[in-house]
């Protein structure tokens, strides 16, 4: 940095202090020196700028007027030189910059301003030249660290070894916690992380329980692969903090690469598997050797879920975070995607009836991308895993259909008519449907009538009348004139089991094909 003591530290300009002015003036950054002889030159004067004069205005103005407009002026001090006719600093000078508290420097005969001049560019050279060496020396670091494998956990080192007051931390855009110094993330944490990366653009400052984090990109292109956060607000951060966060994110593009790649080798091999399994022509042996690979112990009892979502997220995607849900709660699993739904193959060791309470664990994990998770009976045999395989994407299919908020379920907990209704053609389900058209038509003309709703409330409550009509805040005989309105409109009886199942499948059909 630029300032009157880095100037009085170069020996060869000879600067000797007349007047100390202010407390740490000598450490005051400087804007630049400026040389001047007019008797005012306040208007030329820039802020915090030293002024260098050889005193050639003293015939016109006084010492103390001349002090006066540099003060206005904002000056940061005043360095006199010395010449054959002035060999030493005017007393009334050294008086006026005492009186007003201005720093005077005295630069000797046989030094001109010009060398003053050329010392301040080689402070300010050397100002800029540190933070590139800097910024070149972490650079090849960078690369070092990344080229001997160390990932990202090795850039966030390099960085916290430069910046060691920095809480770091880089977050996939499915969760997943990939590296952390300095800081604790907390799995509300890695979700808050998660839903700013698909906000486009992301938010640059985010409000984390550790506290509020600066967040930065990692991605060349599109949506970012993830995010460095800096545990710290923007407002706190330094150039020189800024300038090395941006370096380490544009590094850590090519950990989130290789990741990539690693992953997508997982997947297709995953993939192959789960193709063997389901085409019944892997052997147990084979399947055993493969499950292995991942972890997946085949001589305990297997699970298998069939992971799908009724949001927008893409099967890659929720693929990964899926993985990272898993790999977060220490499980080692087989993870594959498929066209439509993402297969997990993982070793039980708890009692069959707990796995669909840990499910729901799971989709609670995996809550922002609008989960189902299918399941089947634990199998206790590599060879068993085609039935139990086939029955979680069936119950998948059934479940991506259903009305009903179902999150997870095995196909034996889904009512019948749902496993039904979800195999059967469109054209019968629109059959299904018109049943209420006339309902619908007649609603449409009366307000007050209310019909479909009517028998809405009557099927939830099993054709119980009395609560139906307290439902509608109705007298029970308004109910049943409602009811024997619904018989002469559509020929079906709702206050026979027979009338109400054929309405229940016809609002089942109605809502599958709403979805």
């Amino acid at each position: 940095m630029l300032t009157v003591g880095s100037l009085v530290a170069v020996r060869e300009l000879g600067l000797s202090v007349l007047v100390t002015g202010p407390p740490e003036a000598l450490e005051a950054k400087l804007s630049w020196v400026h040389t001047t002889e007019l008797p005012d030159p306040s208007g030329y004067i820039g802020r915090s700028e030293l002024v260098m004069t050889n005193g050639l205005w003293m015939p016109e103005m006084p010492p103390a007027a001349f002090v006066e407009a540099c003060c206005a002026a904002g000056a940061s001090g005043i360095v006199f030189g010395l010449l054959d006719r002035t060999p030493e600093t005017p007393p009334a000078l050294i008086d006026a910059c005492r009186k007003a508290n201005l720093l005077l420097l005295q630069l000797p005969i046989e030094v001109p301003f010009a060398a003053v001049t050329h010392a301040a560019a080689n402070v300010l050279a050397d100002d800029r030249r540190s933070p590139l060496i800097t910024t070149l020396r972490r650079a090849e670091a960078f690369a070092d660290t990344l080229a001997a494998e160390y990932g990202a956990e090795g850039v966030l080192r390099v960085l916290r070894r430069d910046h060691p007051d920095l809480p770091l931390a880089l977050v996939d855009r499915t969760g997943a916690l990939l590296a952390e110094a300095g800081t604790s993330l907390t799995a509300g944490d890695r979700t808050v992380t998660a839903t700013a990366l698909a906000r486009k653009p992301p938010p640059l400052e985010l409000v984390l329980d550790a506290g509020t984090a600066t967040l930065l990109p990692v991605g060349a292109f599109g949506q970012p692969e993830a995010a460095l956060l800096c545990v710290r607000p923007t407002a706190d951060l330094s150039e020189a903090h800024q300038g090395a966060l941006s370096q380490a994110a544009h590094f850590l593009v090519l950990d989130i690469a290789r990741r990539q790649a690693v992953r997508a080798s997982e997947e297709r091999f995953a993939h192959e598997l789960i193709d063997m399994i389901a085409s019944g022509t892997g052997s147990t042996p084979d399947i055993t050797r493969r499950l292995a690979a991942f972890g997946v112990d085949a001589d305990d009892a297997l699970a298998v879920l069939a992971v799908s979502s009724r949001g927008d997220t893409a099967m890659l995607e929720l693929a990964a975070a899926t993985g990272a849900a898993l790999s977060g709660r220490g499980i080692p699993a087989m993870v594959a995607t498929g066209p439509q739904d993402v297969v997990v193959v993982l070793a039980w060791r708890q009692p069959a009836e707990a796995l669909i309470g840990w499910c729901h664990g799971l989709a609670a994990d995996l809550s922002a991308h609008s989960p189902t998770i299918a399941t089947a009976a634990p199998v206790h045999s590599s060879g068993n895993l085609r039935t139990a395989l086939l029955e979680a994407r069936r119950t998948s299919q059934v479940l991506g259909r259903t009305s009903h908020d179902f999150t997870v379920a095995r196909l034996a907990d889904l009512p019948t008519y749902h496993t039904v209704l979800s195999s059967i053609e469109p054209q019968l389900l629109q059959h299904l449907s018109s049943i209420l058209a006339p309902l619908r038509a007649y609603d449409a003309k009366h307000a007050d009538s209310a019909l479909e709703s009517t028998l809405r409330n009557l099927i939830e409550y099993q054709g119980h009348y009395k609560k139906t009509a307290q439902a509608l805040h109705l007298h029970v005989n308004g109910l049943y004139g409602r009811l024997e309105r619904i018989r002469n409109l559509t020929g079906r009886d709702p206050r026979t089991l027979e009338g109400r199942l054929d309405f229940l499948l016809a609002l089942e059909a109605d809502a599958l094909l709403a979805l």
